[in-house]
């Protein structure tokens, strides 16, 4: 009989984001000591299993693609989750990496593949050597690469809001926030267009008086 399964991303999910202000991003730990486990997470492994779901990890790293860190240390801090995981009484039933990027450093690792997110291929080689079944499954991460992922496999999907959260305690911390939120680039530009017609008009007024 097919199991169901939860399968998770990794970074905002069950660890923090980390800032790097040098190139200005948020992106996975490269180092053992910045690898942070999530409040709670441990606890929602254990009840996700108690309910009878096995609970997977399904996560994009192209970390070592780009040359960001080594194969030892991506180990280091993989074996640094699941301590910190065992500590709380919870444990991965699988796990299952995508380590290949398109503008990969390394040439073995340089590849458009089945497996990175938002393509399904992590989640149905899961379902195939762990005999899931997918239509009674669920795909939780904090990005639509992993929504799309999950209904690319047939499970459902939560989207967790771990990077809006993370980037308003990250302009918190450092002390600033813009002036201005919106979508995309060309919204971007009709905000600038406005501002640009208020000092106009401003101008304008000025030379009446």
């Amino acid at each position: 009989m097919s199991m169901k399964a939860i399968f998770l991303d990794r970074d905002g999910v069950i660890n923090e984001l980390v800032y790097y202000p040098e190139q200005g991003i948020i992106d996975s730990p490269f180092t053992v000591e910045q690898f942070r486990l999530l409040l709670g997470v441990g606890e929602a492994i254990k009840k996700l299993r108690e309910m009878g779901y096995k609970v997977i990890l399904a996560s994009n790293q192209p970390g070592i693609a780009k040359g960001s860190l080594c194969e030892e240390t991506f180990e280091k801090i993989r074996q640094k989750m699941k301590e910190k995981l065992a500590k709380e009484g919870a444990f991965l039933d699988g796990e299952y990496y995508c380590f290949h990027h398109p503008e990969a450093k390394i040439g073995k690792l340089k590849a458009n593949c089945e497996c990175r997110k938002p393509e399904p291929g992590l989640l149905l080689q899961a379902a195939k050597e762990m005999d899931i079944d997918l239509s009674q499954s669920w795909m939780i991460g904090d990005g639509l690469t992993d929504v799309n992922a999950g209904k690319g496999a047939g499970a459902r999907t939560i989207l967790l809001g771990r990077m809006k959260c993370e980037l308003c305690h990250l302009m918190d911390k450092e002390g600033t926030s813009p002036d201005f939120v919106v979508p995309n680039l060309l919204e971007a530009a009709k905000i600038i267009s406005s501002q640009q017609s208020a000092v106009l008009e401003d101008k304008d007024e000025d030379r009446k008086i």
